[in-house]
């Protein structure tokens, strides 16, 4: 078995195999959908989410680029509340707007989203997620599954987290878990330092699917790298990367055909890259920037010669006034053609 960092892989655990699941996590102010259309360029199957969004803002059109193209389907919408009522009124947002999932957010540990009650804080609250979880479920077809911690400050036992899986599954009829398996502490530490500071546990939630066996859940959290995925996947149903692929958007390009068994080619680097441009050039058309596009991009040549000034060249220069492919065109010419890439 592939050595996994940070990990405790309870002895008794038989690995099994079940339908592959892969995602991308959903990231606040990185997964938006020019993100997502650079992803999809890499792998067809892998799941893409978007970036968190709150009721209110969804529900008062100030995430008004929310939308979801043709072209980058599956993707899941993540949505911040604990309202049932607004709850349903953005799930159905949600299916007008093209989405193929809908994923509630009770993982975030932040103090703004403590404020508005939801987040990792609704761990606390199982019956109100059986609530917001139904509310939703009642007017969409689409599924909707939930993202959460293994556990919230003291609350850290392994019987907390299967009784909150438990009581929001029977009453809301929930089936799809994804488990951050680290627990959140709500205060002290900053959104950062919980996603470093408390430990891994992914015996903890190995443990949940064998109790639960009859439940989809996935795991998140500390994973890098396709190897370490392959891995997880001998004992759960799924698995979500969330930074290493954002820094690493490459990573993504063996998703298909080391997870799903494609015989589809693997996209070079400079042909995902040069796949983009079609894609800016509609989008500057409608008003948007070249650097809001271009930064999703910046990792695609990592620890390739050359990757530092390609960096660089986009990050001096795509934010200027009428910046346009060209940009991009420059900056492939700091990767040395020889390389094929």
């Amino acid at each position: 078995m592939t050595q996994l960092s940070n990990t405790q892989v309870t002895p008794d655990l038989e690995p099994f195999f079940t339908t592959t699941h892969f995602s991308v996590a959903p990231m606040l102010n990185w997964t938006d959908h020019h993100c997502q259309h650079f992803h999809r360029l890499f792998s067809k199957n892998t799941l893409l989410y978007s970036e968190m969004v709150t009721t209110g803002a969804m529900i008062h059109g100030k995430k008004n680029l929310l939308r979801c193209n043709d072209e980058d389907h599956p993707v899941a919408l993540q949505l911040g509340g604990s309202n049932p009522i607004d709850l349903a009124m953005c799930a159905k947002l949600a299916v007008e707007r093209g989405y193929d999932e809908i994923n509630l957010n009770v993982g975030c540990p932040s103090d703004r989203v403590q404020n508005g009650r939801f987040g990792a804080c609704l761990m606390g609250e199982a019956n109100l997620v059986a609530q917001c979880i139904s509310a939703m479920k009642e007017v969409v077809d689409i599924p909707v599954t939930v993202k959460t911690r293994i556990g919230i400050d003291d609350q850290n036992s392994y019987e907390f987290l299967i009784n909150f899986v438990r009581i929001v599954h029977e009453r809301s009829g929930c089936s799809n878990f994804t488990i951050h398996a680290r627990i959140a502490w709500l205060s002290g530490l900053s959104p950062k330092e919980n996603r470093e500071i408390p430990p891994l546990n992914y015996s903890r939630v190995y443990q949940l699917k064998k109790d639960c066996s009859h439940l989809t859940i996935g795991i998140n959290g500390g994973i890098k790298s396709l190897e370490e995925a392959k891995t997880h996947l001998m004992f759960m149903d799924g698995v979500m990367i969330g930074r290493a692929a954002y820094q690493n958007p490459y990573m993504l390009a063996e998703v298909d055909q080391r997870l799903f068994g494609s015989n589809a080619p693997i996209i070079k680097r400079s042909d995902a890259v040069k796949a983009m441009f079609p894609y800016i050039e509609v989008q500057l058309s409608n008003g948007s920037y070249l650097n809001h596009i271009s930064r999703h991009m910046l990792g695609v040549f990592q620890n390739i010669p050359g990757a530092r000034q390609w960096r660089r060249y986009i990050s001096e220069n795509a934010h200027k006034p009428g910046s346009g492919i060209e940009v991009l065109e420059t900056a492939l010419t700091k990767i040395s053609s020889e390389l094929n890439i």
